[in-house]
């Protein structure tokens, strides 16, 4: 679990059961980085409520800082904010095991292809 996760609002209050929910989806996202960087993870999460002439959307940000200078940030525009938690999430999670296999030695990109190929 990413421990130092930072939640803030901008034109908006934070409620306590979305930094829950948003803890705790982003939290479980230090399962596919690499082992030597879970430890000092830090994630940031930035909601800034925006009105707009066809009703209220929210624009949220999330930024992670990895070990050796390496930042992952997803971006998303919504209605609900739960949703968008989870839509960042999934951009999250490709952006870190494109990460992983540029870190990780011994997971080549070919080799790792390879795998998914079918052979007749």
């Amino acid at each position: 679990m990413i421990e130092k996760i930072e939640i803030s609002g901008s034109n908006y209050k934070v409620e306590e059961s979305f930094k829950k929910y948003a803890e705790k989806r982003i939290g479980k996202l230090d399962k596919y980085l690499p082992r030597g960087s879970k430890k000092d993870v830090v994630a940031r999460i930035v909601v800034t409520q925006a009105e707009r002439a066809h009703g209220e959307k929210f624009d949220l940000s999330v930024a992670m800082d990895i070990p050796g200078g390496k930042v992952l940030a997803a971006k998303d525009e919504c209605t609900n904010l739960f949703a968008g938690i989870d839509l960042v999430e999934a951009k999250l999670t490709g952006q870190i095991r494109r990460y992983k296999l540029d870190v990780t030695p011994h997971l080549k990109k070919k080799s790792f292809k390879n795998l998914f190929i079918k052979r007749k």
